[in-house]
């Protein structure tokens, strides 16, 4: 008896975990669309002089406020948490809306950013604040910006410029808080996880694969 049970723990049960683990990772292969079609960024200008477009690129969206040297933590728990993993997909952008006037304090933010990463996928451009609150508004969220013009919120954008997030209600969530590092490395990590793997997956299906994923 006490043989089989040994028998049981060394070799079926392993092979049970593995099974019941692996068809939950694979039930779960597309995060759901919060906002579907979300507007690019038209003529808003980067921090040198460059237009940026969401479109074929999966975008990590940030909205700055006027506040960013105070907060300017919530973007060194990014770029270390999510960035410096994957700034190297070329596919892969981080856009940050940041009201006009801030452009000095932005420098700043990045220039520190820049001392240790490669901030080349960094890409802050700039409106006016009511610009920015009616962008914010299309893109039809529950949440809301600062009176600042600015949210600790982070939003995961998919090529075809679709918002995706978690859309169950005991566990919905369609931004990720950039103030606490613990939410980056577990809800945000896992959901972009599995937008590079959906891109993946259809890389592989098309026989396209490259090494932009």
């Amino acid at each position: 008896m006490k043989k089989n049970i040994v028998l049981f723990v060394l070799f079926i049960l392993p092979i049970v975990a593995y099974l019941f683990f692996a068809s939950g990772v694979n039930s779960f292969t597309k995060l759901p669309v919060i906002t579907p079609k979300i507007p690019d960024l038209g003529e808003w200008k980067s921090l040198n002089g460059e237009e940026v477009s969401l479109d074929n690129k999966i975008t990590i969206l940030g909205f700055s406020g006027t506040e960013i040297l105070k907060n300017r933590g919530n973007y060194f728990n990014l770029n270390e948490k999510i960035y410096q993993r994957y700034h190297e997909f070329k596919d892969l952008q981080f856009v940050v809306i940041s009201p006009l006037g801030t452009e000095k304090d932005v420098k700043t933010v990045v220039d520190a950013l820049g001392a240790f990463t490669d901030v080349s996928q960094w890409h802050f451009v700039f409106a006016q604040p009511e610009e920015i609150k009616a962008y914010f508004g299309q893109l039809k969220l529950k949440g809301n910006l600062n009176p600042d013009f600015g949210t600790a919120n982070v939003y995961i954008v998919d090529k075809e410029r679709n918002l995706r997030g978690r859309k169950a209600v005991k566990e919905y969530k369609e931004g990720y808080d950039t103030f606490h590092p613990a939410e980056l490395s577990n809800e945000m990590l896992d959901d972009f996880k599995v937008i590079l793997y959906e891109y993946r997956a259809a890389l592989k299906k098309n026989h396209n694969a490259t090494k932009q994923l």
